[in-house]
């Protein structure tokens, strides 16, 4: 029986349609990529519709529901091809057939850097010399492209690099999967939901049913995108669709246990702890017990990125001698692990007033090159389980308490230079927000004084370098961040941060010039097609033309010096005045980065909070304590890293429009 004969996709009863980015076609123009696959004898598909094509040829050769395969390719990829680059773990096309022995060889994020993960000036800095254990054989989910090549017959270049090819070697896949449980090559979707759970890579019940779930849940809301080839692709909604759960049961996966985790009842969390434990000379790792949110509230939210092995990664967080972070997201299937609990502070930003304030999220990454890019099972469970913690700790959702590693700050002008840029400009924080359920709108009228950042992901492809070699150009790649010139024009100079002395480049790593999706900023000018905001104490222009812009007016609290003063200082973390501090915990210096904030020139804020500092240098906690201060600290969007600013140095006002 041919599965797309009598697919549900092509009931008209059932086009309910949930809109998502892109450019949506008229009713007219959709209904044919709604239907099964092409008539015979049909000529060459169209380039608008080829890959919807491609979904129909595949199901009628490998008798697998359309629908179904475009739900599951959707939660893979979005149904987008990325020009043949590999995700962050070596998977291909719109499937994400994996193949990660292309990418074995980088271990950045772990293996570099000169940021101290604790970031307190009250410990030693910890620069471990880690080695990241060698990866002797892949697990079956990294190597789903060898056996669909097995499948088909198709060269395994030709999988990677071809979509349709790739779309045909996701549906054997199925197929297989189909057959191994001894399941019928049915025409209904409801009856594909224990391969779908295989089909994910997962090694557990748990894991798989939440990457099936999310299948499910696409093909009853159904979807509507362009992708990043400009192909027009449509699953219908079917809301009354109701999965065979049972065959769960029969997939052969193993139940593994989650006593103990944080996280929501819709994803799959496993507990893998980081040890608190001590090993010698007084020194131990690699976290410090706490008491949140009681003894301080939980304000920040940090998305990282691994840059390593899943594997790997495991191994790290349970050595005592390393750092730590809250939870790990596998990308393949958005298996979450939690490592320190929340009321625990995790050494992982390099900022300990950051880290002290905060839960730390590393998605795996296992990097070709920084284009790789990043699936949406991972996005779809880093998500929920930020909601819940936003939800549990009542963080607001937005990119001032949302923050990228790369937006946090140096505690001191020595660490600036060395203070980690992941997860880059290929994040993408516009669909982040978007699943978050909180998407960056309009919110400003024609005379706002501040602008949020938006440009289109996918068209927005600046010109990085450095990806894979030293001042060599990257691959064209959409990304969510704008560059910054000194004027009103793309050949002048980049704006230049002084605190990591060195000149402005495009390099992948360099933030200096560069604001991200999602940030806010107040308009300092405009010029035709470009907008000024004040950023790093410098008025900092970006194009911005009307037709396509680049950012969007928004409404908002901003501050400005107080009258009478030149300049304010700006500090990289809000610790408490001297005389905050009781016997026997020692004050901490406030001493300000080398950035100020000039007269006239005018910030958003993010949040106001008081001066605190979570004392925390032995094993035991009974000396542990939270110092908190009169002095009261605004929170900024200073550059592409936040910054705090005394709340006695500046007045507020609101954006005009």
């Amino acid at each position: 029986m041919r599965g797309s004969a009598t697919d549900p996709t092509s009931v008209p009863g059932h086009r309910h349609l949930r809109r998502t980015a892109g450019t949506l076609a008229s009713a007219a123009l959709l209904l044919p990529l709604l239907g099964a696959a092409p008539a015979q004898g049909a000529t060459e598909s169209s380039a608008a519709d080829r890959l919807q094509s491609a979904f129909a040829g595949a199901a009628d050769e490998y008798h697998v529901p359309q629908s179904v395969l475009l739900a599951v390719s959707y939660l893979q990829s979005r149904w987008d091809s990325h020009a043949g680059a590999p995700s962050v773990t070596g998977g291909y096309g719109p499937m994400h057939l994996t193949d990660a022995r292309t990418a074995l060889a980088t271990t950045e994020h772990f293996a570099e850097g000169s940021e101290d993960a604790r970031g307190d000036s009250a410990r030693e800095a910890l620069h471990p010399d880690i080695k990241v254990p060698d990866e002797s054989a892949l697990p079956a989910r990294l190597s789903t492209l060898t056996k669909a090549a097995e499948l088909t017959g198709i060269p395994a270049d030709r999988l990677r690099t071809d979509p349709a090819a790739n779309v045909a070697g996701g549906a054997a896949l199925l197929a297989a999967a189909q057959k191994d449980m001894d399941e019928p090559l049915s025409a209904d979707p409801a009856d594909w939901y224990g391969s779908v759970a295989r089909f994910s890579g997962a090694d557990d019940t748990a894991t798989a049913a939440a990457y099936a779930n999310d299948v499910y849940d696409v093909l009853r809301t159904g979807e509507e995108r362009s992708t990043d080839d400009g192909q027009l692709v449509a699953l219908a909604a079917q809301p009354d669709l109701a999965a065979d759960t049972a065959q769960l049961r029969r997939t052969g996966l193993r139940t593994v246990k989650a006593d103990g985790v944080e996280c929501p009842a819709s994803v799959s969390c496993v507990s893998v702890p980081a040890p608190y434990a001590e090993f010698g000379a007084g020194d131990y790792g690699n976290h410090d017990l706490g008491d949140r949110p009681v003894s301080q509230r939980i304000k920040y939210i940090v998305i990282h990125d691994t840059e390593g092995a899943w594997d790997g990664v495991m191994n790290l967080i349970q050595d005592p001698t390393y750092v730590s972070w809250n939870y790990t997201i596998r990308s393949t299937d958005g298996l979450i692990a939690q490592h320190v609990k929340a009321k625990d502070v995790a050494w992982h930003a390099g900022n300990w007033d950051v880290n002290a304030r905060s839960v730390g999220i590393e998605h795996e990454g296992f990097l070709a090159s920084p284009d790789a890019w990043y699936t949406e099972a991972m996005y779809r469970s880093s998500a929920r389980l930020v909601k819940y913690l936003a939800r549990t700790y009542d963080i607001p959702l937005d990119r001032q308490h949302i923050l990228g590693h790369d937006n946090v700050p140096g505690p001191t002008t020595s660490t600036i230079p060395g203070m980690h840029t992941d997860p880059g400009p290929y994040w993408d924080w516009r669909h982040y927000f978007q699943l978050l359920g909180h998407p960056f709108e309009r919110t400003g009228g024609k005379h706002a004084g501040l602008v949020t950042i938006r440009p289109d992901y996918a068209a927005n492809q600046p010109v990085y370098s450095g990806c894979t070699t030293s001042g060599v150009p990257c691959t064209a790649h959409g990304s969510s961040e704008v560059r910054l010139y000194t004027d009103h024009d793309v050949n002048a100079p980049l704006i230049k941060d002084i605190g990591l002395k060195t000149s402005p480049t495009n390099g992948v790593n360099d933030l200096s010039s560069r604001v991200s999706t999602g940030q806010q900023f107040a308009i300092a000018d405009h010029w035709g097609d470009w907008t000024a905001i004040w950023y790093l104490g410098q008025k900092a222009w970006f194009q911005n033309p009307a037709k396509e812009p680049t950012a969007v007016p928004a409404s908002g609290l901003l501050l400005t010096p107080k009258d009478g003063v030149a300049s304010i200082p700006v500090y990289g973390r809000a610790y408490p005045e001297k005389e905050a501090y009781p016997a026997g915990v020692p004050a901490q210096s406030v001493v300000p980065l080398p950035y100020t904030v000039p007269a006239g020139q005018k910030y958003v804020v993010g949040d106001v909070m008081p001066g605190e500092y979570y004392y925390a240098v032995t094993f035991t906690p009974d000396s542990h304590r939270v110092v908190i201060g009169k002095d009261l600290y605004y929170e900024i969007q200073y550059g592409h890293r936040v910054a705090f600013v005394r709340a006695a140095d500046v007045r507020l006002e609101g954006s005009v429009g």
